[in-house]
């Protein structure tokens, strides 16, 4: 089965990596693009995860500047695109991914998680030459754009920023994704008001099973669904179900929160925003490598072919092709 990952943080953990680690092969992360492959998989969104300072103590990194950074991630996938050009590409648009498909390699989307270097226009045109072509809003601070996911009734209730919303309206003017993904409940009902395309969630679960404050309500579910969007599984243990100290991703979670999406928004809603690498605990799917026990198991509950590849790639792929 074909399949679209709308969300990992690999490339923040190869950014130093160790003698012998690479995008191509690896073994300490659930990335590399001989996993995707062996998965099945036609397209990874590589997130730009910029650190906070509290972040980059935790990787055991000195801090940098975010431009810098950012030039060092991109780096990654052109040399890996450079040095496995039978095997791996970096994909702009639509036409790209299906080019890719057809010579048998594996496409990737670059993106930015957490907008706070998105300080002019200038700097999104700069990184939309780069190939990014993804941009989370926000992560979990308030930044330039507007404001976070939070446990404070206040800070949820907040919403873009004046120069958040010219950025979105750019965002969509230019070709890019934009994406709610960490972004507070009011920014949602701001970008739901503004956006004229669709906009996603890209990793993002229905908060109706797992009242995380990440998760989207079921009424922002069929907001997404009705203005064309989706809504990536995340397969973090803490967003899945009604425990928010859960550190097993178990597969039966999995196929609740993905038949709950599908039954709230529509077959057209539910996608794969795995969060590989940038999620903790013990998880049933594993890696890249192991997506098609995934399908498998939600055609054993009752799935459609129709339905497993609409979820797995079909409705990213209509994102892809509509907004790039």
């Amino acid at each position: 089965m074909d399949y679209i990952d709308l969300h990992c943080d690999t490339l923040m953990h190869l950014w130093q990596a160790k003698p012998g680690e690479s995008l191509y092969s690896n073994s300490s992360l659930c990335v590399d693009i001989q996993r995707l492959k062996t998965g099945g998989a036609i397209a990874q969104f590589f997130a730009i995860f910029l650190p906070s300072s509290e972040a980059f103590k935790r990787l055991g990194q000195a801090e940098v500047d975010d431009d810098l950074y950012i030039d060092s991630l991109c780096s990654i996938i052109y040399h890996a695109a450079a040095e496995h050009p039978q095997e791996f590409c970096l994909a702009r648009n639509a036409a790209d991914l299906k080019e890719a498909k057809r010579a048998g390699k594996l496409a990737a989307f670059l993106t930015i998680e957490d907008g706070r270097s998105i300080t002019s226009f200038d700097k999104l045109r700069a990184y939309y030459e780069k190939g990014i072509r993804l941009v989370s809003l926000t992560w979990n601070h308030e930044n330039c754009l507007g404001f976070p996911n939070s446990k404070d009734p206040e800070l949820m209730a907040k919403g873009l920023k004046p120069f958040g919303k010219e950025i979105v309206e750019e965002m969509q003017r230019l070709g890019m994704i934009v994406d709610v993904s960490h972004l507070s409940d009011g920014g949602f009902e701001d970008l739901a008001q503004i956006a004229k395309k669709p906009f996603i969630a890209s990793h993002s679960n229905a908060r109706a099973l797992g009242p995380h404050q990440r998760n989207l309500s079921d009424r922002q579910l069929r907001i997404l669904a009705d203005r064309g969007g989706v809504a990536g599984l995340n397969f973090a243990p803490a967003f899945l179900g009604p425990d928010l100290d859960n550190r097993h991703s178990c597969l039966d979670l999995l196929l609740a929160q993905a038949e709950h999406m599908r039954r709230v928004g529509g077959e057209e809603l539910p996608a794969i925003g795995s969060d590989f690498d940038g999620i903790q605990g013990k998880l049933d799917i594993a890696g890249a490598d192991k997506m098609p026990e995934l399908f498998a198991a939600l055609q054993k509950m009752g799935w459609s072919s129709r339905q497993i590849e609409k979820f797995a790639f079909g409705n990213a792929m209509r994102i892809i092709e509509e907004l790039l």
